[in-house]
């Protein structure tokens, strides 16, 4: 069974960081791409970063380019998103999931429950 398990959300004020975890289990972790999205009250799901260890494959939107960093420990299964210099506006549900198409696309099959990211101004 994949299974996702974010954690490390929080409060945090403006100019603030935190790292978000996101560990993995019930699947070989180099055959999948991994991706952040957020979910703001009133707002659609957004795709925050993705990473493909075994293609080498980094991404970020727009939003978040220079201020966060996806990151993978292969061996603990874990992916990280460090996320510094953060903005009200990044205020969301931050959620990790998995994909076995390894180039990070679009829709993911398999989601974690989703961890609150809270940035006061």
């Amino acid at each position: 069974e994949v299974r996702l398990v974010e954690s490390g959300g929080g409060l945090v004020q403006a100019g603030g960081s935190l790292r978000l975890s996101c560990a993995a289990s019930g699947f070989t972790f180099d055959d999948y791409a991994i991706g952040w999205f957020r979910q703001a009250p009133g707002k659609e799901r957004e795709g925050v970063s993705c990473i493909s260890s075994s293609e080498g494959i980094t991404y970020y939107a727009d939003s978040v380019k220079g201020r966060f960093t996806i990151s993978s420990d292969n061996a603990k299964n874990t992916i990280y998103l460090q996320m510094n210099s953060l903005k009200p506006e990044d205020t969301a549900v931050y959620y990790c999931a998995a994909d076995p198409n390894r180039y990070c696309p679009y829709d993911y099959d398999y989601w974690g429950q989703g961890t609150q990211v809270t940035v006061s101004s």
